[in-house]
Order: C-alpha cells, then structure tokens, then sequence
C-alpha cells in the first residue's frame, strides 16, 4: 500500500483498490481489483439535526498521515447546520473506512452518507449531489416478501430494523440482519457495510438509494440522538471479494474487531437441537375449517388433539410452541384461563413425555399496559412498551419468573415474534435514551438475563439475527415462508445469512405458511441440512386442506430421525468459535460460519 502525489492529487494504491482525491471536485474516486471503475464517492456527507437540513458551505484541501498499518486522509469542512464537520477515510492493505464527525449541538435526524446538500463549490451549482457508480447490480442480505437478494443498481433497497405487511415496509423477516450491502461490477463484489462499536448502535435502517449512474446511503436517526459537542458516526467499511457471502462473512468479522458482537457464555443442551412442533399452522387450519381467527384456538384442548394427531402418526417432537394467543393481553402475558385452564399441568404432561413447552412472545405490543409503561407519541397514544422503564422491566422480569420457575409453570422458552413492531420514527417519546438497535438489545437483556437465572437452559428464539445481539439469542429463527417464491432457496439464503451472522446460535428452519402439500414435502429433508427440522402441521395443511397421509408422517419421522443421529449427544459448554479464538478471520470466517458440524450449506 502506498500513498502518491502528483499535481497536488492524491492517490492510495492498496492490494485491491485505489482512492483518487481530485482537488477539483469534492468527489473520490474508487477503482477496484485490475483498475476497474466502481464508483465516484461524494465525500461532504450531510449529517441533518431535526431541526434544520445540513449544507456544506466550505471544505479545506485533503491532509494525509502514514503510519506503519494505515494512511489516513482527512479533511475539514464547514456547514450550516454544525460547527464543524471532519471526513476521514482510513485506508488499509484489504479494506478502507470512511469516517464522518460532526461538532456542535442538535438532535441527529438523518445522515446522508456520500451523498448531501452542498455550495462549496460554486463551479458545480449547489443543492443535492449524488455519488456515481458503475454497479450492475445489489446484494441484499435482508429478506423481503418478493425475496429480493438480488437488484438494479437504480432501485433503492435498505437493511432495517422495522416492517409490516404493507408497500415498501414488507421486510420483517430478519429485525435485522447485518447493515451490509453489496455491489457487483465484472464478475467482483465490492460489499459495503456500517461498522458501530458498542452504543453507537442508535439507528433504525441502513439505505442505498439508486438511480441512473447515482447513489447514496443513509443512515436514520429519527431525532432521538442528542449532539452536544463532537460525535463521530459509524464508520462505514468498504471491502472486496469474489462473493457476497464471503464479504458479510468479513464484515461480520470487523464487527468482532469493533467489540460489536458479544460472545455468548451459555451452555447448548442438547434438547435445543430436538424437531420443533408449533401450533401455529394448525390453528391457522382450524380457523379455516371451523370459526373465529387463529389465535382463537390457541388453547389447551386443541393442543392436545394436535399432538394426539402426530401421536398417531408416531411423530414425537421434542419442543412444543404453543403460539397466539394463550396471553390475555400481550403486554401482560398473562395466561388466558379461558383457554389455558391448567398450563402448568399441560406443560407437567409434555415434560413427563420428554418434551420441552416454548411460550409464543409478541414483542413491543402495548396491550393492557399502563401508558406510563409505554413508548408514546405526540398525542400521548402508547405506540410500544418501553423496556427503558423501571416499572416495565420490573413487569418483564416478574413475567418471566411467574412462567419459568418451578413454582410458576415450568415453560422452557420464549419463541420471540413480531420484533420489527420496535418504534421508529420521530416524536416518539420514552423513558430512558436508546434507540434503534440498542432499544432491542435492552429488551432481549432483561428477557434473556432473567430467563437465564430462573432456569439456565431456557431457550430464546428470535428472528434477530445481528451479532450485536449474539450473546442474548440462542435461536435464529428463519421465519414466515413467502408462497410465491421458491421456498427452499429462499430459506436456504435465510440460514446462510443467520450462520455469517451469528454462527454460535442455533437454526430453527420455520415451516409457515406453505403453498400446498408438495412444497412441505420438498422442503422437509432440506429443514435437517439448514438447522433443526419445525413443523407447523399436524394433520393437514392449512393452505389448501390437503390431509398428511401416512407417507408424509413416514417422511418426516425418518427426516427427523436422520436429524436427531446428526446431533446425538449435542452438548457444548462455553466452546469458543473461531471468532473468539482468532484462528481465522475474512474469507476464513464467511466459509466456517456457512458450516455447522461439518455439514455444508447447500
């Protein structure tokens, strides 16, 4: 790596890039392996308080420093809205950082990333200015309902905390995965992704915004953090490779540097890797076939059928997920009487058949909460609980020992849904100061510290996977199936990006909604190669009726069975992983944590 100068231009020349820093315009040049042009990067951010909008109005010439591991440029700038700006881009042999400070006072709303509002140079108007590029297309880890991986470099995509069943929110399925991208041009990835270190993490959703030969990113705050002085924003990583996998796999890594992904100390019992049965597809066939919503038959009568059903067919699960809605309010998850009559009993019954009982979990739902227990909004109306506060955690914490300990019901878990309900947005008003996906990660803390102390291998599932949040997750979750598209590649995407995520936690596969019986049967044997095998059916698919016929319990007893061989005497206690080690890092860490136990990832 070396640092040239010629007619005042700055060049960095690296093993697999090079950055040119033209005094004539506020742009920076990217080329990547053999000198091919990426992208020409915008470099005066604009970082917008809520109150006002960020213009650079003046910026001083680029200043390099050389140092035995890195060469580092920086450059000062002027601005409306902030006392001052600083722009760095921290270069290294296989990879650069771009860096961005600001100094004054203000609520941070936005930061527009190589792309903003600028007048500092007169020759090139003033305005908005975007970046170049040259991509053909994106790499989006993030699932959505069209299963978009892969996209036009025109269209913009965005890696997010939140998501509903609604346009342009449809991207719920992971709350969140990593904030990675990745962008092709000849065969090669260039993968670009935030780097916070521990509370920096303050933001609800990572954005590329395409158009024709253009681009920025962002970066939103909502309003809900305070500047009073310098604050220095996530760097932002640039790296490239062969494949995109690969690359989230090392920027996975660079978290792991940044003391951004926590290692878990918790021991796996083996009952982990045990087949999953939840009731949620058979509810959802029995409001089919009969009255009332799903969550309606959620109880304990109806539970027994099911299990009695696959009792016939001679499938035993080892996990039972009893799912929406056994609470009277799910704020309160109270045991509804009505429907739970005797759950401690229920949960003594599967216990004494070997089996372990998951409580089905509606995260942020207000529902029978005290308004003071809620994030609010303007007009006062709670939009979320607020794990922030004191009188909440203690409800939480009282939840969770009234519904593990052995003087309450004796459940085994949480199955953890409905996390991208987290609040975004500004004017939203709560207790405490977190936001984005610290305000997740305060909530995972109380639910997983507490549910560790009253029994120890209890298990959380969530579909949360950040390493952040790696040391409160025990399961990944790969969520709802989308009918339109092909089930297994989707899912097997699903648990790719959950293993480079979080390699430590294990899989649960999901099996709902499916678009008929020959879907299920396709995707059954796959769910034993991705993770640990969920059912959602006991006796009939609720999509289209069709009956499981004595082959299909035939296939999913030997699926299960194959399965169960496979993890024999699973049992690790506080095993390191090859992040805690450092025997591998980069490409290394993308492969290994693509494989569990040897079995490689289709």
């Amino acid at each position: 790596m070396r640092l040239s100068s010629e007619n005042g231009v700055l060049t960095v020349a690296a093993e697999t890039y090079t950055l040119i820093f033209p005094t004539d315009r506020p742009f920076v040049v990217l080329d990547g392996p053999g000198g091919q042009r990426y992208a020409e990067l915008f470099t005066l951010s604009s970082i917008h308080p809520l109150n006002g909008r960020d213009d650079t109005a003046q910026v001083a010439a680029w200043i390099a420093s050389v140092s035995p591991t890195e060469i580092v440029l920086t450059a000062e700038a002027l601005s409306s809205a902030w006392e001052r700006k600083t722009y760095h881009f921290r270069c290294q042999p296989d990879r650069f950082f771009y860096e961005v400070e600001v100094e004054g006072s203000g609520q941070l709303a936005e930061a527009n990333l190589f792309g903003g509002y600028s007048s500092a140079n007169p020759r090139w108007g003033s305005g908005f200015f975007y970046s170049g590029q040259t991509f053909e297309r994106w790499f989006n880890p993030e699932p959505n309902t069209q299963e978009a991986i892969y996209g036009s470099p025109e269209n913009s995509t965005q890696v997010d905390l939140t998501g509903v069943p609604l346009p342009g929110r449809a991207s719920w399925f992971f709350t969140p995965p990593p904030f990675f991208l990745a962008f092709e041009r000849g065969g090669g990835w260039l993968g670009v992704g935030i780097c916070p270190r521990p509370g920096e993490y303050r933001f609800t959703e990572y954005a590329y915004h395409g158009r024709s030969e253009a681009f920025h990113l962002s970066l939103a705050y909502d309003g809900h953090t305070s500047v009073d002085g310098r604050y220095a924003l996530p760097a932002v990583e640039f790296r490239f490779g062969d494949d995109p996998y690969d690359l989230l796999g090392c920027h996975t890594g660079t978290l792991v540097e940044y003391g951004a992904s926590p290692q878990a100390a918790w021991q796996k019992p083996g009952w982990w890797y045990e087949p999953i049965f939840c009731g949620w597809g058979s509810q959802c066939y029995s409001a089919s076939s009969g009255v009332g919503a799903a969550r309606d038959y959620a109880r304990q009568e109806t539970y027994r059928d099911y299990l009695g059903s696959l009792e016939q067919g001679g499938v035993q699960p080892g996990t039972v997920v009893i799912d929406d809605k056994w609470q009277t309010t799910y704020g309160e998850n109270r045991v509804d009487p009505a429907k739970w009559p005797d759950l401690r009993g229920f949960i003594r019954e599967q216990h004494g058949c070997g089996r372990h009982v998951l409580l089905w979990l509606k995260a942020w739902d207000p529902e029978g909460l005290p308004v003071e227990e809620c994030i609010t909004n303007a007009a006062g109306l709670p939009v979320a609980a607020d794990p922030t506060s004191p009188a909440y955690e203690r409800r939480l914490r009282q939840m969770v020992r009234t519904l593990f300990s052995p003087e309450g019901y004796g459940a085994d878990g949480f199955k953890i849904d409905f996390t991208a309900r987290i609040p975004s947005g500004p004017g939203l008003r709560l207790c405490g100061d977190l936001w984005g996906l610290e305000l997740m990660r305060r909530y995972l803390e109380i639910l997983h510290g507490e549910a560790k102390q009253v029994k120890p291998d209890a298990m959380i599932m969530t579909h949360t996977p950040h390493p952040y949040l790696a040391d409160l997750v025990d399961v990944i979750r790969l969520n709802d199936i989308n009918t339109d598209h092909d089930v297994n590649r989707a899912m097997t995407h699903r648990a790719r990006v959950a293993r480079l995520a979080c390699p430590e936690a294990v899989i649960d596969t999901d099996n709902w909604p499916l678009p008929d019986r020959d879907a299920w049967r396709e995707y059954l044997p796959l769910q034993a190669v991705l993770g640990v095998p969920s059912l959602y059916y006991a006796a009939h698919i609720d999509s289209t009726h069709e009956p499981l016929e004595s082959e299909d319990y035939r296939l999913i007893r030997e699926t299960w069975q194959q399965h169960r061989e496979r993890h024999a005497g699973q049992h690790t206690a506080g095993r390191q992983s090859g992040w805690e080690t450092g025997r591998f890092t980069g490409r290394q860490a993308g492969r290994q944590a693509g494989q569990e136990k040897g079995h490689a990832l289709p």
